[in-house]
């Protein structure tokens, strides 16, 4: 991290843990939408973005959004401990390897990073993997999968499916249990994780749980959340209209089952589920749907929902109070259903 952002980080702490009552000098009257009131430490950090223009990465270049995204990571993130972390090559893409300092037994969380299929990388989701890692006991494998528009769609969904293949094909060197093997992911990530967990219930492959933090489910939205929250709370719904352009540019793209995952039959034998939406997410009634079809289909689902969260407050740990015990609770469920 450089000097400056370190500086701003120092800030951004600083103001996002003051009192309630001091943080309300900062951004005035509480913003309360649709029953739910935002947190007040994500409305500083929000009127913070607002004044230094930050936040929004609708508009900018693809090179200049990935940049945007590892900066605003590192900003929120904070120096997270763990055990120790690896590098290694998985089914021929980059890995990363959390170990805990204290480990329970022989599972393994596969998570895939979010950024809109564009963006994100191994760096930009470090903090989110090591807290969950660290929390939980368990230990977490990152896979960098490729990204548009270098690889166009399906790319990001053939690496997934390869990776969850390739941890069992290689479970016995890692020193994993194949049936205590789970997938995870925040956003496009979740998106990802959960077609992973239909590829597995279709093939037989053992999946002992999936982890969709606030996920893509529907390539062709028109929700209510997407209407209320798609302006001014980080992701914006230009932003996502952009991520649609460029990396589903095609008409039959968007209506692919692997992306409109409201809209496909689901097979019998789902991974349980545990899905966490975002109160104040353009995303969230699309998670949300998502959840209640996988009940239908049988599968076991518990839904959470953080009233009071934006979409990414799985990154922002190292500032403010209620992300960060947002994800702590998150990893909870991870050691329930793998530790």
């Amino acid at each position: 991290m450089s000097l400056r952002n370190a500086v701003e980080s120092r800030a951004l702490s600083t103001l996002m843990g003051l009192p309630v009552r001091a943080q309300r000098l900062v951004t005035g009257r509480a913003l309360v939408l649709d029953g739910q009131t935002l947190a007040p430490d994500i409305q500083v950090m929000l009127t913070l973005q607002r004044i230094a223009r930050k936040g929004d990465l609708a508009g900018e270049s693809i090179a200049q959004g990935r940049a945007a995204m590892r900066a605003n990571a590192a900003l929120v993130g904070g120096r997270q401990p763990i055990g120790s972390v690896r590098d290694l090559a998985v089914a021929d893409l980059p890995g990363r390897l959390y170990e805990p300092t204290r480990r329970v037994g022989n599972g393994l969380l596969v998570f895939f990073h979010g950024g809109g299929f564009l963006y994100g990388d191994l760096a930009s989701h470090d903090a989110p993997c090591r807290l969950l890692a660290e929390e939980s006991g368990v230990r977490v494998l990152a896979v960098e999968y490729r990204v548009g528009p270098e690889a166009a769609f399906p790319a990001a969904f053939d690496d997934a499916e390869a990776t969850l293949r390739w941890v069992h094909e290689n479970a016995g060197s890692l020193d994993v249990d194949p049936e205590r093997i789970g997938v995870a992911g925040d956003s496009a990530g979740g998106n990802l994780a959960a077609w992973t967990a239909i590829a597995a219930a279709r093939a037989g492959l053992p999946l002992a749980f999936q982890l969709l933090v606030y996920p893509c489910t529907d390539a062709d939205r028109s929700t209510e959340s997407l209407r209320l929250f798609g302006e001014g709370l980080y992701l914006t719904a230009e932003s996502i209209a952009s991520f649609n352009d460029t990396y589903l540019p095609r008409p039959q793209d968007r209506v692919d089952e692997r992306v409109n995952l409201l809209d496909i039959d689901l097979p019998a034998g789902l991974a349980p589920a545990y899905v966490v939406t975002a109160g104040f997410d353009p995303l969230r009634d699309e998670g949300e749907d998502y959840a209640r079809r996988m009940v239908d289909a049988g599968a076991e689902v518990e839904l959470k929902r953080y009233v009071d969260q934006i979409h990414g407050f799985l990154n922002i740990l190292g500032v403010g109070r209620t992300s960060r015990a947002a994800v702590r609770e998150i990893a909870g469920r991870v050691a329930a259903a793998l530790g």
